[in-house]
């Protein structure tokens, strides 16, 4: 435990010695502001925190989230002391105050036996979370989102299995299953074919042409596309093939660093898309041009009817970890995986530093309105880039 204590104390140090401008008052980070409208975090932040329980003793992070029957309901990866993710669950009436929240793990890939047969250093047994705290997980099922469709709940998360085998999953529960708190789980499907080093596929909340809509790639060579892939089935049949550079579904980490509107390394998708009356909502995950070591949060907006067409996109970043829960365990970390409208409102749930669960808001018309008024984005023909 002392070993624990002493990395994240290096860690916090380190992080602030970065960047010289940053001053540190009442456990808050203040930075020269950014320009463009930016979403607000809410007071009560962080909404949910680490408890005893085993299974979420170390963090708690990176949620989804539905709305259904009048309650926002949080799906949240949760790591304990064995290094293995797990979901857990939390509901609200507000969505800022979580009421009701499980005290056991309400979805998880297979057992601990079954995970120390994988791979000899993914095992409990030799799991160190003071050596490994960027995410710390070594097992089970990570970073999950959450859409409804037709009265089905469809999560799609990540398998992790060691460096070399990351693969996106789905599994899908019965609406009435979730509300009568019956975790009833369909039998999970990969997404991502063998081999493919793959995280963070999206499902879009309705079919297109009675397919499934999967958002697989922000990054394509021209900024003005995304990668969509449509599927009959939730399975790995017809879904794009590869991640090396130049295939239908890169890996972002291979991908080089450029340019676009105020960030130079574009990242993941983070919540599912959002329908509004302008577009799909699409915020996403990309790394600032200025201020390069931390994750911050974009938005774009996608054609209703060829989601692969960027519209507009918003020339400043939307959120920023720069309160102390967002730099408490791995630093500048913010990773927003679910967001529900309610009321005209947009709530963005998201992980701070890999640790804690925040929620921020804004009016989903002050958002868009101030999206359009940057202008579209131009189409650019057959423009790629070289890797």
């Amino acid at each position: 435990m002392v070993k624990v204590l002493k990395k994240k104390k290096v860690v916090k140090k380190k992080a602030i010695k970065k960047i010289a401008t940053e001053k540190v008052v009442r456990k808050k980070i203040v930075r020269k502001k950014t320009k463009g409208t930016q979403l607000k975090k809410s007071l009560h932040n962080p909404i949910i925190n680490p408890r005893a329980y085993a299974w979420e003793s170390q963090a708690v992070f990176n949620p989804a989230a539905v709305y259904a029957d009048g309650r926002f309901h949080l799906f949240y990866r949760a790591l304990g002391n064995d290094g293995i993710s797990r979901v857990g669950y939390a509901s609200s009436k507000d969505g800022i105050n979580f009421d009701e929240r499980l005290s056991y793990p309400i979805y998880f890939v297979e057992n601990a036996e079954e995970m120390k047969k994988h791979w000899p250093f993914t095992s409990p047994a030799h799991y160190d979370i003071a050596l490994y705290a960027s995410g710390g997980g070594w097992g089970g099922c990570e970073d999950p989102r959450t859409v409804l469709i037709n009265g089905h709940v469809y999560m799609t998360f990540n398998v992790f299995n060691g460096w070399d085998s990351m693969r996106v999953a789905v599994t899908s529960i019965k609406e009435e299953n979730l509300l009568n708190k019956k975790w009833l789980w369909n039998n999970f499907s990969y997404l991502s074919k063998l081999g493919d080093r793959q995280k963070n596929w999206v499902l879009f909340p309705e079919k297109f042409n009675s397919k499934f809509a999967i958002f697989h790639n922000l990054d394509l060579g021209n900024p003005s596309q995304v990668g969509v892939a449509y599927v009959n089935n939730l399975d790995n049949s017809e879904t794009p093939q590869g991640s090396a550079p130049g295939s239908e579904a890169p890996d972002p980490q291979l991908l080089p660093d450029h340019i676009v509107a105020w960030h130079k390394r574009t990242r993941s998708a983070a919540a599912p898309p959002i329908k509004t009356k302008d577009g799909w909502l699409l915020l996403y995950h990309a790394m600032d041009k200025d201020d390069g070591d931390r994750y911050k949060l974009g938005a774009l907006l996608l054609d209703l009817k060829d989601p692969e067409k960027i519209l507009y996109r918003a020339q400043h970043p939307i959120l920023e970890p720069d309160a102390w829960y967002e730099n408490d365990w791995k630093p500048g970390i913010i990773y927003a995986s679910g967001a529900v409208v309610k009321n005209g409102k947009l709530f963005v749930y998201y992980g701070g530093g890999d640790k804690h669960i925040g929620v921020a808001s804004i009016l989903l018309s002050k958002l868009i309105d101030s999206m359009k008024s940057n202008g579209a984005v131009k189409l650019e023909k057959n423009k790629t880039l070289e890797f």
